[in-house]
């Protein structure tokens, strides 16, 4: 299949494929007057490659996962070294996790306690006369 077929195939454009070729992770064919083709595997390939950098990884860590398909294997993750790749990846998802979880602490942190400065303020600066009913539970001190 020429360069179009393979890339309307894998749901990306003509780029993807020549720049995975200029990387070494796609080898394409070349007809006589110079038209790349491709066949069904390096498909499988660009596809495992997209799939691959949807979950974060970048095009270089695709490579084990693309030579394992290269080595006949049946999936790319089918491998040693691709195993490790998902591991990777893993523990650099859980660190991402764990740091976007201190921040979501840390803007709510935040937040509660710019929304008790807000409500002080606008409590402190209404008239005596203006001041909101007291809760029907609340102690009547006043």
């Amino acid at each position: 299949m020429r360069i179009g077929e393979l890339a309307e195939r894998a749901g990306t454009t003509t780029r993807a494929p020549r720049y995975d070729e200029a990387r070494g992770l796609l080898q394409a064919k070349r007809t006589p007057n110079g038209h790349r083709t491709y066949g069904e595997a390096d498909l499988r390939l660009l596809q495992q490659i997209q799939m691959l950098q949807r979950f974060g990884f970048g095009l270089e860590e695709t490579r084990p996962f693309v030579e394992c398909l290269r080595a006949g294997h049946p999936a790319g993750d089918s491998c040693p070294a691709s195993l490790r790749g998902y591991r990777r990846k893993l523990t650099e998802l859980h660190a991402c996790i764990a740091q976007l979880q201190e921040v979501r602490e840390q803007v709510s942190s935040q937040l509660a306690r710019a929304e008790q400065s807000l409500h002080e303020l606008a409590y402190a600066s209404a008239e005596p006369g203006e001041r909101r009913p007291r809760c029907e539970l609340a102690s009547s001190d006043d």
